[in-house]
């Protein structure tokens, strides 16, 4: 059943394909001698990312929960290729400016996404070792701390929030007592999208957000490279700490179905127009066009017409 509601079964159909085969020539490619060495490190990365706008496509399109982890091994060793061929190549302001989440938007989604889904997939211990070694940013950003420290007690806790907006609702919901946690979880998840749309800022400091929102928010316009619109920020939430998530199940940005792995779906049925609907529509717009043709010539011949 597809989850997403924006995209078809076709669109993921073919954008799936492409998304794989795009995988497998990069990963050919690297295997290559570089004519850039300067460039190889992100090349890598760049595949990184092909994994896993894979996993969230493969959830949008309807894929068997369980499935979805075997996309965490080859993410995390393409990984850390990237960071262990970065380590000579990129400088230490570059390295802050790609890893800190308190100045790369981008990378804290990214970050809590892999945290969420590796939550609720409970991926095998060692992986999600080096995950966090890969994440890093330990004791900067108290929400996504107390999350990870769900799974890693010794993690320490950040005092701030690296961007209150969203985040500090969903900070909000933890906090808050039990029977207003399924309320406040779902005031974040409905403001999740629309406050990730936020203003540019004007010049740059270490502590200003390399770009205003996040790379993907309009992929949905683009042919190609969407891959779904999941807060799985919440998800995370859910599964860390608890929280009541049935006011949210059924909102199409919120993926429950990582939770609920055997079924049945959150996501409600998606309405496809039928042939029999088609047909009708073009033979209703064909009727209109040769109504609308017929009125603007008889009014032309009207005009012409001699009088008798």
């Amino acid at each position: 059943m597809i989850r997403d509601q924006l995209k078809d079964k076709d669109y993921f159909d073919k954008w799936l394909k492409f998304e794989r085969q795009s995988i497998n020539d990069s990963l050919e490619q690297i295997q290559q001698p570089s004519k850039n060495r300067s460039y190889r490190p992100q090349y890598v990365y760049e595949v990184v990312h092909d994994y896993r706008h894979l996993l969230l496509m493969d959830y949008s399109r309807g894929e068997v929960i369980s499935k979805l982890a075997q996309y965490f091994p080859p993410l995390l060793a393409t990984w850390e290729e990237a960071e262990r061929l970065g380590k000579d190549i990129w400088t230490e302001q570059q390295q802050y400016r790609r890893h800190a989440w308190a100045v790369n938007l981008d990378h804290y989604i990214i970050c809590f996404w892999l945290i969420g889904m590796a939550l609720s997939l409970e991926i095998p211990d060692d992986q999600w070792q080096r995950l966090l070694i890969l994440i890093g940013n330990e004791g900067e950003d108290e929400l996504l701390d107390r999350i990870i420290a769900s799974r890693e007690p010794s993690r320490k806790i950040g005092s701030k929030l690296c961007h209150p907006k969203p985040y500090q609702r969903l900070l909000d919901a933890i906090n808050a007592p039990k029977d207003k946690q399924a309320e406040k979880l779902k005031s974040f998840i409905t403001k999740w999208y629309p406050e990730l749309n936020r203003p540019p800022k004007n010049g740059m400091s270490e502590m200003t957000a390399m770009y205003a929102r996040p790379y993907w928010y309009k992929y949905h316009t683009l042919e190609g490279g969407y891959f779904g619109f999941w807060c799985i920020e919440a998800v995370a939430v859910v599964k860390a700490f608890g929280l009541d998530d049935s006011l949210c199940l059924g909102h199409p940005n919120y993926p429950g179905d990582l939770l609920r792995p055997n079924g049945p779906s959150t996501h409600p049925e998606r309405v496809e127009p039928v042939a029999n609907d088609l047909v009708a529509k073009k033979e209703k717009t064909d009727e209109t066009l040769k109504k609308n043709l017929h009125h603007f010539w008889s009014k032309i011949f009207n005009k012409i017409k001699p009088k008798i």
